[in-house]
């Protein structure tokens, strides 16, 4: 995890722009903006899920374009990961399919902006 303490500033700058994103998004749908200590949470949830990004994509192949790279990574993690955990969660809660959509494109939205934001700064891999 020292790719982490390599790459605060990227991830930091990552997050930043991933919650603008995000509430912008918000904004534009017309939900509510989160309370101060549930926006406390969505800013540790975005910072980790930052460097994740980050990590994911130090170990993307060296042969793939950097910019490819940056758009497909959080797309995969999403499809495989995010949507299907929202989707089922929400669905299983009875909150409703639309719910399910518009907090998956939230999610999305966040991680691309997030990985294009880490992309455009550099990353530094960890020594081996």
């Amino acid at each position: 995890m020292i790719y982490i303490a390599l790459n605060i500033w990227p991830i930091f700058a990552a997050t930043a722009a991933g919650l603008v994103a995000g509430l912008l998004l918000l904004r534009l749908l017309g939900t509510a903006l989160p309370a101060w200590p549930r926006a406390g949470i969505a800013l540790v949830a975005e910072a980790w899920l930052a460097a994740i990004l980050a990590g994911a994509l130090i170990l993307a192949p060296d042969e793939a374009p950097a910019k490819v790279m940056a758009l497909l990574t959080p797309v995969v993690i999403w499809a495989g990961f995010v949507l299907p955990a929202i989707v089922s969660t929400h669905l299983l809660r009875g909150l409703g399919g639309r719910l399910a959509i518009a907090d998956s494109c939230h999610w999305l939205l966040v991680m691309v902006v997030q990985a294009v934001v880490l992309d455009a700064i550099g990353l530094v891999p960890p020594p081996r």
